[in-house]
């Protein structure tokens, strides 16, 4: 071992280096061994898709990359208006950046086959709101990742090696649109604090030339590492890649290498070239000798998991069937599938199968951009999965998150024995805001999935422990009673950075004097008008992000029904989080199971404009994407209300102040 990683093994980089600028560009340096820019000879992809002329391919690539440049810089602020860039004025003194003519943004990503990474407002409207640098720059998270720059959207391949988590995540290092997607990188020794390394990989040759796509690690038994990912071909075609570590002893995993007989599968005979994307972590079969993957995919609006096995990574056999299908579910996108233990409370290794183990299969659904999952047993001698509920199936049952949440991949923490769940929270304002503070979308904090034992229905969802050595000074409420319609003020030091713990009791007489008649039975998160419609039993819970007047605010809450017996559902309202036009406000929320004799708990990470919301111990979550205009830094307040009118509820908790991570370069220049 060199001396460079002796002293990165030894040291934590990330308490003692300076933030100083690296001898050389992160953004543009690369450091993967190149290999030759053309189709083999031996591809023959004639019986799968149809290749165009190299010629006209270039001529088109051309045409579109120049017309990208000249939208790209039509579409730059005045110098004076930059958030992140070097002119940015002195963010102390709020400057109104004046509204323009505003044209619909054209799709992005919807042409090479992938869903439109461009945030559309309800309804088309064609709207704008007059920010403020202060405003946009206040958007920016304090300890969620997100690179310093531009735009990101999925995390890809995490993994853990010799003594450091790695992050690759899909990114464009041109612009804060979608667009010339690369693999950024980034590395921690504690999953919260994080250092920027050189790109991974980015889209230089024939097979991945409009974008490295979503791709998942798998870890081999001798300690190898593979890297399966999605390449957009120069035709824009779907292809699966191989790629590896060029030096497996490096901890940083600086050097990757693209293997010289890429793609290592195509589109198989009856699936659409853009349809055949992001590959699994691969999983052992029973007799231990080969690999299986699975790969989303469709077949007209039925969405299906292909499932391909081999043994060397390089060579593949597409078995028959699918691993499962659910009609009217459409493509899916960044399949999941990992095991999850019935008995014990640590993760799984993605190969165990067998008694007191049951399946995870999830799918991020193109069409509605959301993450769905379900639970259920795999048998892989008939090379199927079963979910255990089929009112619950995949895509038409429970998610992940009913928030802001998309493309999430799992990996297992050999070290921890933990299951860990990345996800893209995306943003929800406009892209020309985007463009404005030059940055866009943020990763969630990471969080640990295990089977919840209690319900059996479910999982658990909960953050990595590490986040809560973030906290600081803490203010803690206890047994405080909140009559029908009361709204009491928290303190908070920092209220833009928080983690709240709050739980709450509804009087038990009055409760048992409504649950058996019915009560808004028909009630539902989205469609219910949000947290200032009242009704015998909710809403009741927190307003984070609020101004002091509450003409912004974002409450977090749960809401009780009846029809002979309760009903709980956790919502969270972002109709009132900013007075802006051109940003989403939606309630959001479901059902979530509360059992006899527990309380109805929540806990939110306040994060700016982030919210991750977690009810009864990580049954349900949500994330809220918000853009206040007035409750922001010292303006924005926290409250506790109840809104019931025939209830009352007693709260207890704590709000701990969160300081910021240390999220910045890797500093090679003190190596």
């Amino acid at each position: 071992m060199s001396s460079i990683f002796k002293l990165i093994s030894l040291s934590n980089p990330m308490a003692t280096y300076s933030s100083r600028t690296p001898p050389y560009d992160l953004e543009n340096s690369t450091s993967y061994t190149p290999i030759p820019d053309k189709p083999a000879a031996s591809f023959a992809p004639a019986g799968h898709w149809r290749s165009k002329k190299l010629f006209a391919g270039i001529l088109v690539s051309s045409f579109l990359l120049l017309s990208l440049v000249l939208l790209f810089v039509n579409q730059q602020p005045d110098p004076q208006t930059k958030v992140n860039g070097t002119n940015q004025e002195d963010s102390s003194t709020p400057k109104s950046i004046s509204p323009t003519a505003r044209t619909s943004p054209p799709s992005r990503g919807v042409s090479q086959g992938v869903s439109d990474k461009t945030f559309r407002l309800a309804g088309g409207e064609n709207v704008t709101y007059a920010w403020t640098n202060v405003m946009l720059s206040w958007q920016r998270t304090a300890y969620h990742f997100q690179p310093e720059h531009n735009w990101m959207n999925d995390p890809n391949g995490p993994l853990f090696h010799k003594g450091w988590y790695h992050l690759f995540y899909q990114y464009n290092p041109e612009s804060a649109v979608w667009g010339k997607i690369s693999w950024g990188h980034a590395v921690s020794k504690d999953l919260i604090h994080w250092l920027y390394l050189p790109f991974a990989m980015v889209p230089d040759h024939w097979y991945d030339i409009n974008g490295v796509w979503t791709g998942s690690a798998t870890i081999l038994p001798d300690g190898q590492i593979v890297m399966l990912y999605t390449g957009d071909t120069y035709d824009a075609v779907q292809v699966q890649c191989l790629a590896y570590p060029a030096n497996l002893s490096d901890p940083l995993l600086l050097g990757w290498v693209k293997y010289s007989g890429n793609p290592v599968l195509v589109p198989p005979p009856g699936i659409g070239v853009k349809d055949f994307r992001d590959p699994t972590t691969a999983w052992l079969t029973p007799d231990g000798y080969k690999w299986r993957i699975t790969i989303g995919s469709k077949f007209n609006k039925t969405g299906i998991s292909l499932v391909y096995e081999t043994v060397d990574f390089k060579s593949y056999d597409m078995l028959d069937g699918y691993l499962h299908a659910v009609p009217g579910t459409g493509m899916w996108e960044c399949v999941d599938f990992f095991p999850v233990s019935m008995t014990e409370v640590n993760g799984l290794d993605t190969s165990v199968n067998g008694p007191g183990v049951k399946h995870v299969l999830k799918a991020s659904l193109d069409d509605d951009k959301n993450d769905y999952y379900a639970l259920g047993v795999y048998d892989p001698f008939e090379n199927k999965w079963i979910p255990d509920d089929p009112e619950l199936d995949v895509g038409i049952g429970l998610r992940y998150d009913y928030g802001k949440y998309y493309a999430s991949k799992t990996f297992y923490d050999q070290i921890t024995q933990r299951r860990i769940l990345w996800g893209w929270i995306r943003e929800t304002d406009s892209e020309d805001d985007d463009v404005l503070k030059g940055w866009a979308s943020v990763q969630s904090i990471p969080r640990t999935v295990v089977f919840d034992q209690k319900t059996g229905s479910n999982i658990i969802q909960w953050p990595v422990s590490k986040v809560e050595e973030l906290r600081s000074e803490s203010v803690e409420f206890d047994n405080m009673k909140l009559g029908p319609g009361s709204i009491v003020p928290l303190r908070a030091d920092t209220p833009s950075q928080l983690d709240i713990v709050a739980s709450f009791e509804i009087v038990k007489e009055a409760f048992e004097g409504t649950v058996e008649s019915n009560v808004d039975s028909s009630y539902s998160c989205p469609t219910s008008g949000g947290a200032a419609n009242r009704g015998k039993l909710g809403p009741f819970g927190i307003i984070v992000l609020a101004d002091e007047t509450l003409s912004e605010g974002t409450p977090i809450y749960f809401y009780v029904t009846a029809n002979g017996k309760a009903e709980t559902h956790f919502c969270a309202d972002e109709l009132r989080s900013s007075e802006a036009s051109d940003v989403a406000k939606v309630v959001y929320g479901s059902k979530v199971p509360v059992l006899d004799g527990e309380k109805y708990s929540l806990r939110s990470l306040v994060d700016h404009s982030i919210v991750e919301s977690f009810a009864q111990g990580g049954r349900r979550v949500i994330t809220s994407r918000i853009y206040p205009t007035k409750a922001i830094n010292g303006a924005a307040r926290v409250f506790l209300f109840n809104n019931a009118t025939g209830v009352s509820v007693t709260a207890s908790g704590k709000i701990w102040n969160m300081i910021s991570a240390d999220i910045r370069r890797f500093p090679f220049n003190q190596l």
